[in-house]
Order: C-alpha cells, then sequence, then structure tokens
C-alpha cells in the first residue's frame, strides 16, 4: 500500500519505520528539517527501544523517503495517517494549531486527485473534532465531499514510550471510528493482521475512547498513589494490598499502572485530563474525581519535595529525568518540576539519565526543556559513578540493572537515597533508603 505519514514524533516515527518493514511504500511529512535528515541517512529522531536498528534497516531497503511537501505526499499516496501533535493550550484546552493547518493543506492536494483518499486521524482528537471541525474545512478546501472524494476516520492508537514497536506489533485491540466501509476495508487490509481484535465504531466514540482510555491510565496510578500515602500514615505495606487488589481480574480489569510510584507525566495524560476538564467546564458537567487528577498527581510532587527539604541537605543528585524509564521524553515529566522546584530553594542539583542528551533532543521536547529548565547542560552527569560520589541526597527516578548495581556498590551510609520506583535492592544498600509512601 502507498502510505503517507504526517508528523514524525512517536507515534509517526514508529508507525513510518514498521510499516516500511512490513513492505509498504512510506513517505513520512513533517515541517522538522532536523528530523527529515536523520530519518534519510537511517537514524532514529526519538529514542525508543529497537528503533535505532529497524530505522537502519529501512532507510537502505527502498520503500521509505521523507519529505516537507504535503500535497505532493498525498498525490502519492493513497492513505494518509496523521499523527500530529494536540498539545495543551494555556488554558488546559487542546491546541489544535497544527491539525487545522495540516486539514488546509490536505484539502488543496486531495482537490487535485482523481481518485478517493482515505485520511486517518490517529493524533487525539476532542470527540466531535474530525466531523465537526476538520471535515469542513476539507471539503470547503477540496470541492469534495467526504464519503465520494475521500474519506474522513479516527484509529487511536496505543504506543507507549519505551515499548512502542512492541506495542504496533501487539496492540490491545484496533478501533476504527468511520462513517463509510472502505476506509475500513483499507486499515483491516493494513492492521488486520495483528493479534488483536478488530473494532469498527463511531467516529465520535473512538475519539472519545483514546481520552476515556488515557483518562483512566491516569487514574489507576494517581489511584495506586493515593492508597501508597494512606498505607504509608497507617504502618501497611502499599505493595502487599495493591498486589491483593490485583488478584481479582475479573472486576479490577488489569495490572496496568496500579502499582505505588511517582506522580505521572510525558506527552498524553497531563493534557488529555486538561482537555477533558475544559470539555465539560464548557458544557456546564461536572467531572469531580477527573478534576481532580492533576491535583492529586501535583500533591505526590509536593510530598516528594518535602521529603528532599526535610532531610536537611544542600547536594542533591538526580537519576533520572525523562517521564519514564526508557525514554528521552522531559515533556512534563514530574522529575524536571522536581528538579525545577529543588533549584528555586537553592539545592544544588547534578543530574544522571542515560537517554537524556542535549545536542539530540528535538521538537516539542527540546522546546520544553529550554523553556522550563534551560540550565540543564550544566546539571548532566556522564557517569552515574559521579552523582553518587557528589550527592548527599539522591533521588531515584529510573529503574534498571545499571542502576541497582550501582547503588548497592557505591552508596555511603551517610546517604540518603529517596526511591520513586520501588527499587528491588534496598537491603543491599548501605545508604537510608526511604520510598515515597513505603
Amino acid at each position: 500500500m502507498n502510505i503517507s505519514i504526517f508528523g514524525l514524533g512517536y507515534v509517526g516515527a514508529v508507525s513510518l519505520a514498521c510499516l516500511s518493514r512490513d513492505g509498504h511504500q512510506v513517505i513520512g511529512v513533517d515541517i522538522d528539517a532536523s528530523k527529515l535528515e536523520l530519518i534519510a541517512a537511517g537514524k532514529t529522531p526519538v529514542v525508543e527501544e529497537g528503533m535505532v536498528e529497524l530505522m537502519q534497516q529501512v532507510a537502505t531497503g527502498g520503500r521509505m523517503r521523507v519529505t516537507t511537501d504535503t500535497e505532493q505526499a498525498v498525490a502519492d499516496s493513497d492513505l494518509s495517517l496523521v499523527c500530529v501533535g494536540t498539545p495543551s493550550a494555556a488554558n488546559g484546552s487542546q491546541d489544535q494549531t497544527a491539525v487545522l493547518r495540516l486539514a488546509e493543506s490536505m484539502g488543496r492536494a486531495i482537490a487535485r486527485k482523481t481518485t478517493p483518499h482515505v485520511v486517518v486521524f490517529r493524533s487525539t482528537l476532542v470527540p466531535g473534532t474530525v466531523e465537526d471541525v476538520l471535515r469542513p474545512i476539507i471539503e470547503r478546501e477540496s470541492g469534495k465531499k467526504d464519503g465520494e472524494g475521500f474519506h474522513l476516520c479516527f484509529q487511536p492508537e496505543f504506543l507507549r514510550e519505551g515499548s512502542s514497536i512492541r506495542d504496533y506489533d501487539k496492540p490491545p485491540f484496533t478501533v476504527v471510528g468511520a462513517n463509510h466501509d472502505h476506509p475500513v476495508a483499507m486499515l483491516q487490509a493494513l492492521f488486520g493482521h495483528l493479534p488483536c481484535k478488530f473494532l469498527r465504531t463511531s467516529v465520535r466514540s473512538a475519539e472519545m475512547m483514546k481520552y476515556c482510555c488515557n483518562n483512566f491510565h491516569a487514574l489507576k496510578i494517581t489511584f495506586a498513589n493515593e492508597t501508597a500515602r494512606l498505607c504509608g500514615a497507617l504502618g501497611v505495606d502499599p505493595f502487599e494490598v495493591m498486589d491483593l487488589v490485583c488478584q481479582d481480574t475479573q472486576l479490577n480489569i488489569s495490572r496496568a499502572y496500579l502499582k505505588p510510584g511517582f506522580a505521572f507525566g510525558g506527552s498524553c495524560l497531563p493534557k488529555d485530563l486538561r482537555a477533558t476538564s475544559y470539555l465539560a467546564k464548557t458544557r456546564d458537567v461536572e467531572l469531580p474525581m477527573l478534576s481532580s487528577i492533576l491535583a492529586s498527581n501535583e500533591r505526590h510532587l509536593d510530598v516528594a519535595c518535602q521529603h528532599v527539604l526535610a532531610s536537611g541537605r544542600r547536594k542533591i543528585g538526580f537519576i533520572g529525568l525523562s517521564f519514564k524509564t526508557g525514554t528521552d521524553d522531559l515533556r512534563e515529566s514530574p522529575l524536571v518540576t522536581l528538579a525545577e522546584r529543588l533549584i528555586g530553594k537553592g539545592l544544588q542539583l547534578s543530574v544522571y539519565d542515560p537517554e537524556v542528551h542535549l545536542a539530540q533532543l528535538l521538537g516539542a521536547n527540546r522546546r520544553y526543556v529550554e523553556t522550563h529548565l534551560p540550565h540543564i547542560g550544566q546539571l548532566l552527569r556522564a557517569d552515574l559513578a559521579d552523582v553518587i560520589a557528589e550527592s548527599d541526597v539522591l533521588v531515584v527516578g529510573l529503574i534498571d540493572g545499571r542502576v541497582d548495581d550501582a547503588l548497592a556498590r557505591l552508596c555511603r551510609p551517610d546517604q540518603l537515597v529517596l526511591d520513586l520506583v520501588n527499587l528491588p535492592n534496598r537491603a543491599a544498600i548501605a545508604a537510608q533508603v526511604q520510598g515515597l509512601c513505603w
């Protein structure tokens, strides 16, 4: 199949690599020339397990090319996957600037085509956006009607940063929101081989279920953390409690995210919670629980900050800075926010994160760092041993074998370790180890 992909962030870049790997002719489109140069050279614009090797493989396979030309990409493809960003605006609403601008360009390109073009929106969109906002734009610019000259549909993605290639190959399900049979048949041909259910629904339901999934993920993380705070005050083991809760796979659904830990962050959960709350307010609907999740998440940050400040120590080492182990994404990372607060209190910070390299950060990720932690370059250390040696308090926000081994070998009895990840070898660490709520 001839496919164009618009927006080469995590979802777009992984989709481009996987679809090309699977034998399709794929055109990647982005306004960021540096991303296109990397991909054309067989390099990955995102830090993701398996992407280095996969991008090298597909770059030499002859089935992938990149461009900034929207109209040419639409002309040379039968189906377009739209994966551009939809970040939060200042008031919490969804910033749709990029997708609105793209809809205009795609409409003009579709006007020149003699065959129906399928446009699949994969970006998270407020329910009603495809049919009420984007469809009129494309119909106006193309002079054609949805269902005749082109087809619009919505297919939410379920790729988690850090495991997105595995998630692409084994998703929980494939959901397609569409009003016509033709785009469903094309997506069935494209993704029907995956080992999961293929579900067709309405466009609005597909848009809404993506928000519902992300909000539920955010809810599960917050629920586990609130439970852990109460357990900590009562002298109860929160891991034992949550393990008991998770034994019920009939009513409690799944184990995913149900473990005490640090605050959530990243480019999906915070912005989608804000958009949900904003959407409810505009319709005079009260959502007390969902509207309280970000406040509860913020409280988890407060607890971590209080732990560090209560120690009375000034030299703080961060092990991990991205929002999640295995990625370089710093957008809305709670560790970045915690670092900002501690710097504001006059504490001295040093940071080790094996995935975070300033020279390689791109797009929204780089802009976020430059805005929220412009002095990060002075804080980063290339060697974990150096951070451990020069710190009185170690804030551990990532977990892997290297970190476990280094803490067991190098920590001193006079140090404090604030464990945000439930370190498996706490007994082997010479320092005093405090959990956030355990």
